[in-house]
C-alpha cells in the first residue's frame, strides 16, 4: 500500500468517525424537519454569495502570480481557480488543486516550482488571516463565557491580537514572501472581501433555516469551523465542521440541530461550487504567455 492510498484510507476512516460522532449526539428527526424547511430561494441567494467569495480569493492569487511573472487574464485564472477547488474537494487523494496548478502553471510559464508554492502557500495564509480578525472582532461582541487567565479577559486579549495581526503578517510576508509584498494590501483587501462575503452567504443560509437568534454567535462557530475544516484531517472538512458547531454549543449557547443543519448545508453549496470546477477546461494559448 503506498503513502498516498494509506492517507485517503486514514481520511475515510476519521471522516467516518467524525460523522458517526456528530450523529449521536443530535436529534436526526429534528435535523430533518429543520432541513426540509429550509426556503429554497434564501439557499440560492447563499450559493451565489458563496461563489462571489470564491471569485475574490481568485483575484487574490492572481495578485500573487503576477508578482512572480505569471500573466493570466482573469477568466483564465477564475477557471483555473475552480478546477482546482474541484481537485481539493474530490480528489483528495490525488494531486490536490493546489499542486495541480503549480505543475500546470510550471509546465506552460516555466515559472519556478519554488516561486509557485510560496504562491499557494501566502494566498492559504492570508485566507486564514482574514479569518482570525475577524474572529478578533467578533469576540468583542458575541455572548461567550471565556476567560484564558483569570486577570486576562478574552476581550483584551482580542484587541491586542486586533492591533498586531496585520503587522506581524506585514513582517512575515517582508522576511518570508519578499516577492509579494507590493501586493500585500491588494491581496488582504480581497481576503476579507470574501471572508465577509461568505458570512453573508452563511447569514442567508441562516435565514433560510429560521434562525433568527444569537446571529454572531453562530457567525463566530462558522469561522471556527472554517479553520477546523482546512486542516487535512477528513475529506472536505465533512464531519470536523460538525464536530465544532456541536462542541460550541455548551460554551456559547447555539442550537445544535440547527447549527449542524447549517454546517451541512454550507458544505453541499461549497461541493456544489466546487463540481462546477469538473466542467470547465483551461487552454493557455502563447499570446498569455510573458
Amino acid at each position: 500500500m503506498n503513502k498516498k492510498t494509506l492517507k485517503l484510507l486514514l481520511k475515510l476512516t476519521l471522516t467516518g468517525l467524525a460523522v458517526f460522532l456528530v450523529f449521536r449526539k443530535i436529534d436526526t428527526n429534528e435535523l430533518g424537519l429543520i432541513l426540509k424547511s429550509a426556503s429554497p430561494i434564501w439557499l440560492f441567494f447563499a450559493f451565489l454569495l458563496f461563489v462571489l467569495s470564491k471569485v475574490f480569493t481568485a483575484l487574490r492569487l492572481n495578485l500573487y502570480f503576477r508578482d512572480i511573472g505569471v500573466v493570466l487574464s482573469e477568466k483564465k485564472n477564475i477557471i483555473l481557480y475552480g478546477i482546482g477547488m474541484f481537485y481539493n474537494l474530490f480528489l483528495p487523494g490525488g494531486i490536490g488543486g493546489d499542486g495541480y496548478k503549480v505543475y500546470l502553471l510550471n509546465k506552460y510559464f516555466h515559472t519556478p516550482v519554488k516561486s509557485l508554492i510560496q504562491a499557494s502557500l501566502l494566498d492559504r495564509l492570508g485566507g486564514l488571516i482574514a479569518i482570525l480578525l475577524i474572529l478578533f472582532s467578533l469576540l468583542l461582541f458575541v455572548d461567550i463565557d471565556l476567560t484564558l487567565i483569570a486577570t486576562l479577559p478574552i476581550v483584551t486579549v482580542s484587541i491586542v491580537l486586533l492591533i498586531a495581526i496585520y503587522p506581524v503578517f506585514y513582517l512575515i510576508n517582508k522576511l518570508v514572501f519578499s516577492k509579494f509584498l507590493k501586493s500585500f494590501i491588494g491581496a488582504n483587501l480581497y481576503s476579507i472581501a470574501g471572508q465577509l462575503t461568505q458570512m453573508i452567504a452563511a447569514y442567508f443560509i441562516m435565514i433560510a433555516l429560521g434562525i433568527d437568534d444569537r446571529i454572531l454567535e453562530y457567525q463566530f462557530v462558522f469561522l471556527l469551523s472554517s479553520i477546523v475544516a482546512v486542516l487535512p484531517l477528513t475529506i472536505g472538512g465533512v464531519g470536523a465542521r460538525e464536530l465544532v458547531f456541536i462542541y460550541s454549543h455548551e460554551y456559547i449557547g447555539i442550537d445544535k440541530n440547527a447549527a449542524v443543519a447549517f454546517s451541512l448545508i454550507f458544505f453541499l453549496i461549497s461541493a456544489m461550487t466546487s463540481l462546477i470546477g469538473a466542467f470547465l477546461k483551461i487552454d493557455f494559448e502563447k499570446s498569455e504567455k510573458q
